[in-house]
């Protein structure tokens, strides 16, 4: 009987924090003109890192 594949939800949310995290850089620096702002840099690292952490931890598991 083949396995089914597993619907990892969680990986899919950080793929979507990862993805937030860039989206939102590049539209506050192409709308704002604000590429070098210490607070875009807060929300971008917070988003990007909770994604790429979670992406690698639960890629991890998978295997």
């Amino acid at each position: 009987m083949p396995k089914e594949p597993k619907l990892n939800i969680a990986k899919y949310f950080y793929l979507i924090l990862l993805i937030m995290g860039l989206v939102f850089y590049i539209s506050w620096g192409v709308l704002y003109n604000g590429w070098f702002d210490r607070g875009v840099y807060a929300v971008t690292i917070v988003l990007v890192g909770f994604g790429v952490t979670g992406i690698l931890l639960y890629s991890h598991i998978d295997k």
